[in-house]
């Protein structure tokens, strides 16, 4: 399989503090990799390294198949990186900023503004093109922004943070850009700290914690690796809910909770005992509304693996960011 981000051995300090200490990171070609963790857990330090902004104290990096320590203009001529905040020019308007890139980029004015309408047709911003990016949504800037990092057409996209302060709504629209992207065979690294997320676009999922990789797999594999898996019950009529909590505890042995709605929870280790639990409640004529077995969500998943929440409380260090 063709890797379109190979790194290996990553280190980078600030004086006495590892921004980086040994990371690896695979992205294959035309998917998603999530990179999970705290404010000062490495992820946008990863990034810069990447995107050649900052040079790694050891370890190697190739990126669209160029080394970023001695190839930085080739692996600079394929990417596209959108950072933290979206970084538009106010005072020009949407068209004006996407052709100015283009402009950057060594196009020609016409060529400059035919892709900047081409992307601001594709991000749904073009009744918006010629109004000033000072009147743009948050969610709409960060789609110029988004726009802005395509006009090389990169083969590979770094996406920093790229819904941090964004509404719901502004947020499924980004995540619906990513995808398109993805589809058009774009590779994209995306840095997040929102686990839902993560669960909704990447491919495959790296969790930093204090400049460490933790933890690697998709989302599934993740959440299994926690072994913690929630049998939940609601009877039809919560008269039935003692025996409910009485079959439950039988088969696994362990006290259910419940909940103000009437739902019984335990975790469990095999999801064979789901079968199980059926039977019983059936044979002793309990209907029931819910009965499912749940995966631990992300947020648990981050918990287990690192001890502590993805926000964290430090106050972040741009360098260690």
């Amino acid at each position: 399989m063709t890797h379109t981000i190979e790194a290996e051995g990553l280190t980078l300090s600030y004086g006495s503090t590892k921004a980086l200490d040994g990371v690896d990171l695979t992205v294959p070609a035309g998917t998603v990799l999530g990179v999970l963790g705290p404010n000062g857990a490495g992820k946008t330090t990863a990034v810069r390294v990447l995107s050649t902004l900052l040079r790694a104290d050891a370890g190697s990096a190739r990126v669209a198949g160029f080394d970023v320590r001695t190839q930085p203009q080739e692996v600079r001529r394929r990417i596209g990186l959108t950072g933290q905040y979206a970084s538009v020019d106010e005072d020009l308007t949407g068209a004006q900023n996407v052709a100015m890139i283009g402009r950057l980029l060594g196009m020609s004015r016409p060529a400059a503004k035919a892709r900047a309408a081409e992307l601001l047709a594709g991000f749904s911003l073009s009744d918006a093109a010629d109004r000033s990016a000072k009147t743009y949504s948050g969610g709409m800037r960060r789609r110029l922004d988004l726009a802005a990092s395509l006009v090389g057409r990169p083969q590979v996209l770094f996406l920093d943070e790229p819904t941090t302060g964004l509404d719901p709504r502004s947020r499924t629209e980004v995540w619906d850009v990513v995808r398109r992207l993805v589809t058009d065979g774009t590779s994209v690294l995306l840095t997040t700290q929102y686990l839902e997320e993560a669960d909704e676009l990447a491919d495959d999922i790296v969790v930093f914690d204090t400049g460490r990789v933790v933890a690697h797999g998709t989302s599934d594999e993740l959440k299994h690796r926690t072994g913690a898996q929630t049998l939940t019950v609601r009877p039809r009529d919560r008269a039935d809910t003692p025996t409910v909590l009485a079959v439950l505890e039988q088969v696994t042995g362990a006290t259910p909770a419940l909940d103000g709605h009437g739902t019984a929870s335990v975790p469990v280790r095999n999801e064979a005992l789901l079968g199980t639990v059926l039977d019983l409640l059936t044979t002793q004529g309990v209907g029931l509304s819910e009965l499912a077995v749940r995966l631990p969500s992300l947020d648990e998943v981050f918990l287990a693996l690192t001890g502590h929440a993805t926000q964290s409380d430090t106050p972040e260090k741009e360098a260690v960011a």
